[in-house]
C-alpha cells in the first residue's frame, strides 16, 4: 500500500525551473530559488512539466518519507512561484506596530517595546498600525515567523486582545456574574 499523497504527481507553473540530480532536488522562479534533500528510499524524476515522487519500498517509514518529501517539493515549488503570506490583526487598545529598518517595534502592554526582526528570506509589511503581513517563499519559515510574533502576546479569551491571525476566531469566555 504506497502512500496516498506520495502518489499524486505535482504540477510545475510556468516559470518555474526545477532539476533533480540525485536526491538534490533545486526549484527557481520569480519569487526566488530553494533546494531539498529528498530522504533515502524516495527518488524523484521530472516528466512532462510534472514532477512525480516514488519509493524505492514497501516499507512503512519509506511510506511516510515519500508523503513527506511529495509534500515539501509541492510547497517549495508553490513557494518559488506564488509565495507564502500569512496575516496578523492586533487586537487591544494602545497595542500597534510600527516599522523600523526591516524590523517591526510592537508596543503591546508591557512596560517595553519588543523589537522583532525577520529571519532570512522573511519580510514583513504593515498596511496599518494594527495589521502584520509575514512574506517568504518557505511555507514552514513564515509560519514560524507568524507564530513567534503571535507568541509575544497571545489572544485572551475573556476580551480577545492579543495578536491572532486573521482568519483565527478566539473562542470567548463569560466574565464574572455580576448581581
Amino acid at each position: 500500500m504506497a502512500s496516498h499523497i506520495g502518489k499524486l504527481p505535482i504540477a510545475v507553473p510556468a516559470g518555474v525551473e526545477v532539476s533533480i540530480r540525485g536526491q538534490e532536488f533545486t526549484a527557481k522562479g520569480p519569487k526566488g530559488s530553494d533546494s531539498y534533500t529528498i530522504p533515502d528510499g524516495v527518488v524523484g524524476k521530472v516528466e512532462d512539466n510534472q514532477i512525480i515522487m516514488t519509493p524505492v519500498d514497501d516499507e512503512r517509514p519509506t511510506r511516510a518519507k515519500h508523503g513527506l518529501s511529495r509534500s515539501i517539493v509541492a510547497s517549495m515549488v508553490e513557494g518559488v512561484s506564488k509565495g507564502y503570506n500569512k496575516h496578523l490583526l492586533i487586537v487591544g487598545t494602545g497595542y500597534r506596530v510600527v516599522t523600523k529598518g526591516k524590523g517591526l517595534e510592537f508596543s503591546l502592554g508591557y512596560s517595553h517595546t519588543i523589537t522583532v526582526n525577520p529571519p532570512e528570506g522573511i519580510t514583513f509589511e504593515t498596511p496599518n498600525a494594527n495589521e502584520v503581513i509575514v512574506s517568504g517563499i518557505d511555507k514552514q519559515a513564515v509560519g514560524q515567523a507568524a507564530a513567534n510574533i503571535r507568541r509575544l502576546r497571545a489572544p485572551e479569551p475573556y476580551k480577545g486582545k492579543g495578536i491572532k491571525y486573521a482568519d483565527e476566531h478566539i473562542m470567548r469566555k463569560a466574565g464574572k456574574a455580576g448581581k
